[in-house]
């Protein structure tokens, strides 16, 4: 939470599914504790003081001020992430900082690990990102403030898959809380669900109490046959997976800024790099809060041409990902939304956001684009990529 000036942090709310704030899932970060995780890596904490605590809901993060410089302190519940789940994201983000791709270091303790777990829980340390951290209260979902950051973004993204070619790693073992597309990849989506519910306990529960079948499969059939067509055949690389705004540090504070660095790289996976382009959209262009709200807002077709452009600027799309671009969109997010409904239901207990998750997210998503403003958006996007 931001400083409330007086030298105090403000009371302990994060971002929920909504626009409002709420409790916290995870305790908070204590500079004991941060204390603790610094010794750990061997830094010298003398001066430390708390900046800032994340208002994140999904972990527990804060930056520490070490005088000279500052770093980022990271939590994890150890059911999501352990030390060798972490350094999945860890040895992506070093392949990217040796292609020269604009990312945060993340430091390496004296064990030669990039994490480390004890009891209950896992910590990553990282050096706080070059740039501005302009979208720093911006909830999920919420629009750039410009179209120039729109372009920028769509830039940065084309930049970041450049860097990511070559990195070979098999796709992740972590199972909660990352965006892949491998049950939408598959011939038979609901079947590949089921493969999911033999190894994920508390998602079979939850979906054992619901008429998921019917309802997933009518919400993917308008899409998957067509998004299926294409997906053989798209060259798969390890992708980001959540580029939104606030997961971007900013050249300045004007209107006009350009990327500086990404961070957050804790729903990477392999996948391609049409999905993470999907996603883009998908999580910047649709104002899914509104919407959730009752207000059956249009997307920022601005914002849409502006990523697109800005992304085609540094990287063109190949006709063979045009096509598949627009099939996928309606259902980029459904292996994220499985995940939190996992999360939500069998970590922190929540019904009410695993119900968000799954009638809001997993099948709302979905059911929108059948709807005249998802409709718009889909002939929208087919212009704009001249597919007619």
């Amino acid at each position: 939470m931001p400083d409330d000036g007086g030298g105090r942090l403000s009371a302990p709310v994060v971002h929920s599914m909504g626009f409002e704030a709420a409790p916290p899932d995870w305790p908070r970060l204590t500079l004991p504790e941060i204390l603790t995780v610094l010794g750990h890596w061997n830094v010298d904490a003398q001066h430390a003081a708390l900046r800032w605590h994340s208002p994140r809901p999904l972990s527990a993060a804060a930056i520490v001020d070490l005088g000279a410089r500052a770093l980022f302190v990271k939590r994890h519940d150890r059911r999501i992430r352990g030390v060798a789940e972490l350094e999945e994201e860890h040895r992506f983000i070093e392949h990217l900082l040796e292609r020269g791709g604009a990312v945060n270091p993340v430091r390496t303790a004296g064990d030669g690990h990039t994490a480390w777990s004890v009891g209950a829980v896992t910590y990553e340390l990282h050096d706080v990102g070059r740039g501005v951290d302009l979208y720093r209260d911006a909830v999920s979902w919420s629009p750039f403030k410009s179209t120039a950051h729109a372009v920028a973004a769509g830039t940065a993204l084309a930049e970041l898959h450049r860097a990511a070619q070559g990195y070979a790693a098999a796709p992740r073992s972590a199972a909660l809380l990352v965006s892949n597309d491998r049950v939408i990849n598959a011939a038979a989506p609901l079947e590949a669900v089921d493969e999911l519910l033999a190894r994920r306990p508390a998602l079979f529960d939850y979906l054992s109490r619901r008429d998921w079948r019917q309802e997933l499969g009518a919400a993917l059939a308008p899409y998957h046959a067509a998004y299926r067509q294409f997906a053989p055949q798209l060259p798969s690389l390890w992708t980001h997976n959540d580029w939104h705004a606030s997961n971007l540090l900013w050249s300045d504070a004007g209107a006009a800024a350009t990327v500086a660095s990404a961070m957050d790289f804790g729903l990477c996976d392999r996948t391609t790099r049409v999905y993470d382009l999907a996603t883009a959209i998908e999580r910047n262009t649709i104002p899914w809060l509104d919407i959730q709200a009752g207000r059956d807002a249009p997307a920022l077709l601005a914002q849409v041409d502006a990523l697109l452009e800005g992304y085609s600027s540094a990287a063109a799309l190949t006709a063979l990902e045009r096509d598949a671009l627009v099939s996928l969109l309606p259902i980029v997010h459904v292996g994220y939304a499985l995940t939190e409904i996992d999360y939500f239901h069998g970590i922190t207990g929540s019904a009410a956001n695993a119900d968000l998750a799954y009638d809001g997210f997993l099948l709302g998503h979905c059911r929108w684009f059948g709807r005249a403003p998802g409709t718009a958006l889909l002939a929208h996007l087919r212009q704009r990529l001249g597919l007619g």
